[in-house]
């Protein structure tokens, strides 16, 4: 079913616009990088251990 829209009448005021306000990303996000930091040695951590796994598993 479709659905009705309003009328504006042409005396009602219509709504100003909100003021866009400037984001400071680098405030706003600032402990994005030291998880970005952690999950990259957590990472390297996990490739180099199934690095030496690929290389002591056949041995056995």
């Amino acid at each position: 079913m479709a659905k009705r829209r309003r009328a504006r009448r042409a005396g009602q005021p219509t709504r100003a616009a909100e003021p866009v306000h400037e984001v400071d990303f680098a405030s706003e996000y600032h402990y994005v990088m030291s998880d970005l930091k952690r999950f990259g040695l957590l990472a390297l951590a996990m490739l180099a251990l199934l690095v030496v796994l690929a290389l002591a598993l056949p041995a056995l």
